[in-house]
């Protein structure tokens, strides 16, 4: 069963454009404009980054993935609410806001510029830090998935330099945008610990695999050798195993040497060839497997467990990759030519190493969450964020699907709101280390938030809704609008 969708299957292409507008200004204020109620016993830190800078001094960034990093924290407290946001001031954007010009090449096509004679050869790409945040072990952490973190002050947002997780990590090492927070962990004596990878690119490619206590400190890490060009976002877990999906792509690194393409638009996807699932012990005892699953390529992975002798990833796929245009303008996307992201299931069978494929939502969605007790274990709900029209299109909306029963509820913005990914709170159950450790309850009992942003008012809201059948509780609404952001995280501290 498939909630119907109400508002009209549209949407206006120059609305949604200006939500990819640089924010330079740096706010610090309690929030007033609230329609309906704030929960009183929401309670804690909502984190976001994403790219606030999408141009330097006029000149527009190719794509807003090479956008300089900026957070915004929404802290939460007695029915009251307050925002902050501050750009980080990683090395290359205080460099360039000094300059007033571009003076770095972007993964995604950004260039310096000059034309291909000012790009030739160059290979230095700033770390920008736009990504994920994540408090973790007393540290606010800032990630991008090709370098180093960098801490900020929870309380300040102020960023006070790159951090090697106290030199635990060697400098220039990757340490990814996904991680992780496993509920319960062997490798820390069953309390929670962060699990995260990093991929070391050069000849050849190698994961590295980390997973730390509640004190930051690292208490396991493995290294594998990675065969092929590996294009690797996001992994999943189970109590046993790590999981990544190597997407079939080739790279092709001399239009990026030349000086005439980014890094991304020279990646060229595969189709007629396998997706492989690299599934590697957490424990570090037994051989890592691979099995093979029809093509496609993954971002985002919504949850994995086990169930007996299958392993179970749910992720979001599509048909193709989203390809990077050279000498095109992101803002003019015509969504009608590109494949939607749906969720689908992916079983694994262990014995026979063979891979089941299940459609488990197909509307365009992308960003799913599940409850945070239950990463890498047996669930039913994920959240995700969809569009409110058949195809490919914006995302509007949140979707709250049911992976039991096959049933789906949608929230939607409005006919004039864009969505972020959404973040789900417990009500309850928070254990050591102010994780979510059970689920206490039901397991959707609880809030889903996201930040929109308002076409038609040229502003940006925090929507609380009810997690149990997405009601729409309270709308926060800011002075401004927030770039499109990517990832963002919830502690149950509040840095207000």
């Amino acid at each position: 069963m498939t909630a119907q969708l109400t508002q009209p299957a549209t949407y206006d292409q120059s609305l949604w454009a200006k939500g990819y507008r640089s924010l330079k200004e740096e706010f610090d204020y309690a929030i007033t404009d609230i329609e309906g109620s704030i929960p009183p016993d929401l309670s804690g830190t909502l984190f976001r980054n994403g790219p606030g800078t999408l141009d330097v001094n006029g000149t527009n960034i190719h794509h807003p993935f090479d956008g300089d990093g900026m957070i915004c924290s929404i802290a939460f407290q007695d029915g009251q609410a307050h925002f902050k946001n501050r750009h980080i001031r990683t090395a290359g954007y205080v460099a360039e806001q000094k300059a007033g010009k571009i003076l770095y090449r972007g993964v995604f096509g950004t260039a310096r510029p000059g034309g291909w004679a000012a790009n030739l050869f160059d290979t230095q790409l700033k770390n920008i830090a736009n990504t994920q945040v994540i408090y973790w072990g007393g540290k606010l952490l800032a990630l991008w998935e090709a370098a180093e973190p960098h801490a900020l002050n929870p309380a300040t947002l102020e960023t006070l330099g790159l951090d090697r997780l106290d030199n635990q990590i060697a400098p220039g090492s990757a340490f990814a945008a996904h991680p992780w927070i496993d509920p319960s962990a062997a490798s820390t004596g069953g309390a929670p610990c962060l699990f995260n990878f990093g991929i070391q690119s050069g000849l050849s490619f190698t994961l590295k695999l980390y997973e730390l206590d509640l004190s930051g400190k690292v208490v396991q890490e493995q290294s594998h050798p990675l065969p092929g060009f590996a294009f690797i976002h996001d992994c999943a877990i189970t109590p046993r195993y790590a999981l990544f999906f190597q997407n079939p792509v080739r790279f092709n690194p001399l239009p990026f040497l030349f000086g005439l393409k980014g890094a991304g638009e020279c990646i060229a996807f595969r189709p007629n060839e396998p997706t492989r699932i690299l599934m590697f012990p957490r424990d570090g005892k037994a051989k890592p497997i691979t099995v093979e699953a029809q093509s496609g390529f993954v971002f985002h992975h919504a949850n994995a467990f086990e169930e007996g002798e299958f392993v179970v990833i749910d992720s979001i796929a599509y048909a193709d990759l989203p390809s990077v245009e050279p000498g095109t303008d992101f803002r003019d996307t015509d969504f009608s030519k590109g494949f939607p992201g749906q969720l689908w299931r992916f079983r694994i069978n262990l014995a026979t190493g063979t891979v089941e494929k299940q459609l488990l939502l197909d509307r365009c969605c992308e960003f799913p969450v599940v409850h945070p007790a239950l990463v890498g274990r047996p669930y039913r709900y994920t959240y995700t964020g969809v569009a409110a029209m058949a195809g490919n299109a914006p995302l509007q909306g949140i979707a709250k699907v049911d992976v039991t029963k096959g049933e789906t509820l949608t929230w939607l913005a409005g006919p004039n709101g864009y969505i972020n990914e959404p973040t789900f709170i417990p009500r309850k159950g928070i254990g050591a280390g102010n994780c979510y450790t059970e689920v206490v309850g039901d397991e959707d009992d609880g809030w889903v938030l996201t930040m929109i942003y308002d076409g038609a008012r040229d502003q940006s809201a925090i929507v609380v809704l009810d997690a149990r059948d997405l009601t729409q509780l309270a709308r926060l609404n800011l002075k401004h609008h927030v770039p499109f952001g990517l990832h963002g995280t919830f502690t149950p501290q509040v840095f207000a």
